[in-house]
């Protein structure tokens, strides 16, 4: 699928209603973990997520971070660059320039097509809401020191091929989750990061089909 076939098919998406949680549960850990007690629903923090496509050598292809595992909150793991909104920024504004300090992509390149639907990240306290960014050539893209540990250049057909959606079972503070998720570049892909991909996802047709491994 190419960069200016996807923008087409994503701004006839974007301007109807979208999928929401139907589409976000179907990748979800389950049971959802909950709010840490500490963290109260009622003051969840703003966030946003730069879903970028650009043109990589397989057609249109995404950009994926493994954070850094110093960080504090969901080091090592699977990503989408963002992070806190500040006060008086938008959720494009916030999404570019973390994008910018993480990976190195230039704002004034990257051409918004619009928001999904918020989701909320009861371990950390945010709400997140993912912007759907497009630009028409690769960037050089580099990892910012003590933030990503690796970019993930990923080709959109690997995503919508259903081999690379699996499922697997994880311990945590004593509870165990059946857990949906994407394989690509040798990565898991978990959690929120994977419950925003599923909705960008839908719109192109693509549906949830995860199965338990047999390992």
């Amino acid at each position: 699928m190419t960069v200016g076939a996807l923008k087409a098919r994503l701004r006839e998406a974007l301007a109807g209603p979208l999928p929401g949680r139907e589409a976000q549960q179907g990748m979800a850990p389950r049971p959802r973990p909950g709010w840490r007690p500490d963290v109260p629903a009622d003051n969840r923090r703003l966030a946003a997520a730069l879903l970028l496509i650009y043109p990589g050598p397989a057609g249109a292809s995404l950009v994926l971070t493994i954070r850094s595992g110093a960080l504090a909150q969901h080091g090592g793991q699977v990503s989408l660059p963002g992070g806190a909104v500040s006060d008086g920024e938008s959720l494009a504004d916030a999404a570019l320039r973390e994008a910018r300090e993480e990976i190195g992509i230039e704002p004034a390149a990257v051409r918004i097509l619009g928001v999904l639907t918020p989701l909320d990240i009861p371990v950390s306290g945010f709400r997140l809401h993912p912007v759907i960014g497009v630009m028409d050539h690769r960037a050089d893209f580099f990892a910012a020191d003590g933030e990503v540990e690796r970019i993930l250049e990923v080709p959109l057909e690997d995503l919508l091929d259903p081999a690379r959606v699996g499922f697997d079972r994880r311990l945590r503070d004593g509870v165990h989750y059946d857990v949906p998720l994407f394989r690509v570049e040798g990565e898991v892909v978990w959690g929120a990061t994977a419950m925003v991909l599923a909705e960008f996802l839908w719109l192109l047709g693509w549906r949830p089909a995860p199965t338990r491994n047999s390992e």
